[in-house]
């Protein structure tokens, strides 16, 4: 196969762009725009493959997204390019509106007008993959809230999208299944939880908590960091959505989940557990935890049902919260090269989204 990634750049682009290198034979051409946190150098490692190829192009430009298309006659669309912060979404949701709306309208409308062209069996075989978040489920009851057995997210459970980031994912979802029910375009969408692992812009939770630990400045945690995540080993979720892609219903939905529920407090206290044993210093990490005001309309709880997934197309995550928190600490503190240079002195994790 011929795949189109979108935002192959970003985080998970990145690892789904290695993961189809490094263990398939097909062929990927990544369209990425290159903003903050798109960054080629988490591609070393397979860029000068023969299979890969690279154009930096924005996902809302429709005559550059034609021209590709015509070049390099893709098979499947795997569409990852979005704005994925929820601190960002607040301080300036006008970027997310234009890349996760705008951009992906134009991404399908540029893709139909392709399928449209093929013929035979490579129309019947065409894939659009969209790939979104947990989040534009809303949360989900905390266990101080309740008795009894706690809801997960199900690929039926309504949308109730809290922030500007979740509410312009949420749109394009809906997008996306419209373009199957009135023009029959073959889609398909992937709900995944918190992605976490090597490659990761340092503006997110983990990524964050290590690297100012490392340089001795406060850990920041939002509220009385009880807030619940499931959480989704990287590589874990490329394998899935490589599963999905080729082996996936038309039409379907597919969540995607770690089976990891943590609350906030005890990811920042288990990665500073960790650092004291890999780079320990004269007193702890977890001194360094700071509570701070929380973020406005911060959800509660995320947790998904991933056994559709698994029952429909045998996935399941290879990693432990536990396993692969240990390997992304590592990795981290095996790169810092990579770290100063993806922040490239416009961001210094300083605090986003409060009003």
């Amino acid at each position: 196969m011929k795949i189109l990634v979108t935002g192959g750049a970003g985080f998970i682009g990145s690892a789904v762009i290695r993961h189809l290198i490094q263990n398939t034979q097909d062929s990927v051409i990544n369209v990425d725009k290159l903003t903050y946190a798109g960054n080629l150098e988490s591609l070393v490692c397979v860029a000068d493959s023969a299979r890969y190829a690279f154009e930096q192009v924005d996902i809302c430009h429709r005559a550059e997204l034609n021209r590709v298309f015509a070049t390099y006659q893709p098979d499947a669309v795997m569409h990852l390019a979005a704005e994925s912060h929820v601190d960002r979404s607040i301080t300036g949701p006008a970027d997310f509106i234009q890349t996760n709306i705008v951009g992906t309208y134009t991404l399908l409308e540029a893709a139909r007008e392709y399928w449209n062209t093929l013929e035979g069996s490579r129309k019947a075989a065409f894939r659009f993959h969209h790939i979104s978040t947990d989040e534009v489920y809303g949360d989900l009851p905390h266990p101080d809230e309740m008795t009894g057995n706690l809801p997960l997210f199900t690929e039926n459970t309504p949308y109730s999208p809290s922030s500007p980031y979740s509410a312009c994912k949420a749109s394009s979802d809906h997008l996306v299944r419209a373009w199957l029910r009135t023009y029959g375009f073959p889609t398909m969408v992937t709900n995944c939880s918190n992605n976490y692992g090597p490659y990761h812009f340092p503006e997110k939770l983990i990524p964050l908590v290590i690297l100012n630990a490392l340089e001795g400045k406060p850990l920041p945690v939002y509220g009385k960091g009880d807030q619940i995540r499931d959480w989704l080993y990287v590589e874990d979720h490329a394998r899935a959505l490589y599963k999905v892609v080729t082996e996936g219903k038309v039409g379907e939905t597919y969540n995607i989940g770690g089976h990891n529920e943590k609350q906030n407090i005890d990811v920042v206290k288990t990665i500073c557990v960790i650092l004291d044993e890999l780079r320990p210093k004269e007193t702890q990490y977890a001194e360094q935890i700071t509570f701070v005001t929380d973020r406005p309309g911060h959800d509660r709880r995320y947790a998904i049902d991933a056994s559709k997934i698994s029952r429909e197309l045998n996935w399941q995550p290879q990693e432990t919260f536990e396993t692969g928190l240990r390997k992304t600490v590592e990795w981290y503190l095996a790169n810092q090269d990579w770290c100063n240079n993806v922040q490239d002195g416009s961001y210094q994790r300083e605090r986003l989204g409060a009003l």
